[in-house]
């Protein structure tokens, strides 16, 4: 009698993010299931804003333990680490976490005699796309490794320099407060000019004077924003505000490249309705979103403000800032008018328009417990639990039939309705204590055609087993990691039970791979779905 090759036999598919089958125990000393080097790297790094505190790590372990995953790897796997840290700082949108991450590959790389795989010089040029990168790597490099920089680092730079420097950048990142500045950059690189940009030597010449001679130094003729910016600064104060106000007050800012940030500094004064308004124009959609309550509190026009909201709400703004969906509520957390809500709710759905809409029926378990309450970063107030509730909120509401619970210690249903504010449902979220991943599963599947958990994955010892195990071997699990801890709740790769870090298009698209039968890559080696 046939046991397996029967009729109803087909394979399962597998997933990146795998357990050994060893384990250990969660920081709130529940079963926890070790992951492999690359799994284990993988979450951490999507969920990691480096020198940053979590609840269970300090910002120096989590740190040392990045960097101690990349430097084994970048040895051993060093196609796949490659791969992985342009992958972090493109589609993941993971800027600190990557650049610290190709300083530490390049290091262990040399230190190892390592020649196989991706160039050195390479990875440190992948992980560079904003013209403060290169003095923020090399500020990193000289702070662990000293003044002695490596070819391969200072090729990398230089090679980036060549993309990324210019008039604009110049005046928006070339400030007193960095460490390195360009001129600094390129005194230790000796980058080449590009020979498509015939202006770019006279604007190097001049990076290198307005550092070492800011009295004395001109900026080329040549470059209209620099001379127009220089213009604006030989002003007398009290001239300024006129400018500003006056008639064509918005795009002589803009043509001198003048930003929000700098602009107060030169006005000498506050940011009022006036300043705001003539230099909104030329802020990018981050910058206005980051920027709403400063604009409420300055008085800002209904007119102004409208233009703000189509803005900063076009589908095509989204996409092209790459801000996490969570960005969103921040913003609307933190703005006190009601005239940004809707806005921020569509830029939001935009953000999130990769969501799966699944079939069937699906159970979104969304965490709450006290670990998931500690902020992303010192600089946001924003918690993993809210990033969390916006991922299973937005799952639900795209989803055929989806049941959406909230768990801690305790667990309840959050309810919804189609087509509601997302931002409103978050408002039926709470803090439920502890981390019961096992009862919240018992309590609430009843026979759902797949289950999704968002969550941080460290149960405590008070609740045993292993959440995943409470659902049929046949009805797939996806968890998603929001903070990249060394041990998991449970099994993954296989079996059904499959782990994610990660708010990305990238991340997304696997449970369309999955649930088609496909085996799911790493997200820089995915063919499109």
């Amino acid at each position: 009698m046939a046991r397996f090759n029967t009729k109803a036999a087909k394979g399962r598919p597998t997933s990146p993010v795998a357990t050994t089958g060893r384990t250990t125990r969660t920081h709130q000393g529940g079963q926890g299931h070790l992951r492999d080097a690359r799994s284990e790297l993988f979450l951490l790094a999507v969920a990691n804003f480096v020198t940053q505190q979590t609840f269970y790590e300090s910002g120096s372990d989590r740190d040392d333990r990045f960097a101690t995953l990349v430097r084994k790897l970048a040895v051993e796997d060093s196609e796949w680490t490659a791969g992985l840290l342009g992958w972090l700082r493109g589609d993941a949108n993971m800027r600190t976490a990557s650049l610290v991450g190709a300083a530490e590959y390049v290091k262990a790389r040399l230190d190892a005699s390592a020649t196989d795989g991706p160039s050195n010089r390479a990875v440190i040029a992948s992980v560079l796309r904003r013209p403060d990168e290169p003095g923020e790597l090399l500020a990193y490099w000289t702070s662990m490794y000293g003044r002695n920089v490596p070819k391969p680092v200072k090729r990398g730079i230089a090679d980036v320099v060549r993309r990324l420097y210019n008039g604009k950048s110049l005046l928006k990142y070339d400030t007193a407060s960095k460490g390195y500045r360009f001129g600094d950059v390129l005194n230790l690189v000796h980058p080449t000019p590009d020979p498509d940009k015939p202006w770019q030597g006279e604007l190097f010449r001049y990076a290198l004077d307005r550092r070492h001679n800011p009295d004395t130094a001109v900026p080329p003729a040549s470059n209209r924003t620099l001379t127009a910016h220089r213009a604006l600064m030989a002003l007398p104060v009290e001239e300024r505000r006129a400018v500003v106000t006056g008639p064509g007050g918005a795009e002589r800012l803009a043509e001198a490249g003048m930003t929000w940030e700098a602009l107060a500094g030169w006005l000498q004064g506050p940011m009022d309705a006036a300043a705001w308004e003539a230099v909104i124009p030329s802020m990018g959609a981050m910058a206005l979103t980051r920027n709403l309550r400063n604009f409420d509190q300055a008085g800002v026009s209904d007119e102004v403000a409208a233009q703000v909201a189509a803005r900063i709400s076009a589908p095509e703004a989204v996409a092209k800032s790459r801000q996490f969906p969570f960005r969103y509520l921040a913003a609307y957390q933190h703005a006190p008018s009601l005239r940004w809500a809707y806005p921020l709710e569509k830029a939001l759905g935009h953000s999130l328009a990769n969501v799966p809409a699944l079939p069937g029926r699906t159970l979104i378990l969304v965490d709450r417990s006290g670990s998931m309450w500690a902020p992303l970063s010192d600089r946001s107030e924003l918690n993993r639990a809210d990033a969390a509730a916006v991922f299973g909120a937005a799952v639900a509401m795209r989803a055929a039939d989806a049941d959406l619970v909230q768990f801690g210690t305790s667990s309840a249903e959050v309810k919804y309705s189609k087509g509601e504010s997302v931002l409103k449902v978050l408002e039926r979220f709470g803090n439920l204590g502890g981390t019961n991943t096992t009862e919240a599963v018992r309590r609430h599947y009843r026979g759902h055609d797949r289950v999704l958990i968002v969550t941080d994955e460290q149960t405590s010892y008070h609740y045993a087993g292993n959440p995943t195990q409470q659902i049929p071997a046949d009805v797939p699990v996806y968890t998603w990691n929001l903070a990249g801890y060394r041990a998991g709740h449970g099994p993954s790769g296989f079996g059904n039970r499959h782990t994610f870090g990660g708010l990305t298009d990238a991340a997304f698209r696997m449970v369309t791979l999955l649930e088609s039968g496909r085996n799911a890559d790493w997200p820089w080696l995915q063919a499109d779905v």
